[in-house]
């Protein structure tokens, strides 16, 4: 019987690192290809073109109006969404049998919500810490509360 392997994502809104457990008291190990970058453009450079304006009701001033949503918000939301495809695409290759999401708790609900109903069922455990830019050898004494490394 192969023996079960956990894929360990750790992720915040704009990064992401990939590991792999291969049983308990096995420790973790990098996945091939698994550091993963979002998008990190400046507010300038996210916000094409001028603002609308609008008039001031009483005299002629003027004034800039805000766009609807915050540009950073739907990039996090993007990038989750782009963690969620590769996770797909990675389970139908067999790459992993069980999951554990690590994450703040804003980039957890982005996850979540953009998990496909293939994915969902796999997800073993979720810990709402930011872990990304812990040390490797760190990890595991984080992640002892939901998995035996």
């Amino acid at each position: 019987m192969k023996p079960t392997t956990t894929w360990i994502l750790i992720a915040d809104g704009a990064h992401a690192r990939l590991f792999a457990n291969r049983g308990p008291g096995k420790g973790i190990e990098a996945v091939q290809g698994g550091v993963i970058e979002g998008d990190h453009r400046s507010d300038s450079e996210l916000v094409r073109g001028s603002l609308g304006r609008t008039f001031e009701s009483a005299g002629d001033m003027r004034h800039a109006i805000a766009p609807r949503t915050d540009p950073h918000r739907e990039l996090k939301r993007d990038f989750a969404g782009q963690l969620a495809d590769m996770l797909d695409q990675r389970l139908a290759e067999k790459a992993y049998d069980r999951l554990v999401l690590v994450a703040p708790p804003k980039a957890l609900g982005d996850l979540r919500a953009a998990l496909s109903e293939q994915v969902k069922p796999h997800v073993y455990a979720e810990l709402d810490k930011d872990l990304v830019k812990t040390p490797t050898a760190e990890l595991p004494q984080h992640l002892g509360a939901v998995l035996a490394v």
